[in-house]
């Protein structure tokens, strides 16, 4: 069973033991648009929880994704490379950025889970 969390910078990053798969919600990709490239983290890079990770363009702008939490790459997702849409279609789903290895699972405490994240989502 995977946990699932988010941020308020609307990434969600789903927890299966000691690995994480990182991406953005639906309501990111909704409010950039169109997206049309997406340059993600190579395996083997080191991030660290609140620092840029990851960016995508849309037709509208171009925006950071960061990292929820710390740790190292261990597959970034080839398939935006050849089709960033996948980012639109299925944000949560195929459209996933980078796969990680938790170095602090404490880093979690401070995410929202999927109905706090609803709730900020509908203060915005």
């Amino acid at each position: 069973m995977a946990d699932l969390y988010f941020t308020k910078d609307h990434e969600w990053i789903r927890v299966e033991g000691a690995t994480a798969t990182v991406g953005i919600t639906d309501y990111a990709q909704a409010q950039l648009g169109d997206i049309v490239f997406a340059e993600v983290p190579p395996a083997g890079t080191s991030l660290e929880k609140g620092k840029e990770a990851a960016v995508v363009e849309s037709v509208k702008a171009a925006s950071d994704v960061y990292a929820p939490v710390s740790g190292e790459v261990t597959e970034a997702n080839a398939a935006l490379d050849s089709e960033p849409a996948l980012v639109n279609t299925a944000p949560e789903g195929d459209g996933w950025f980078f796969r990680l290895t938790l170095s602090e699972r404490s880093e979690l405490d401070g995410l929202m889970d999927e109905s706090a994240y609803k709730d900020f989502v509908a203060g915005l």
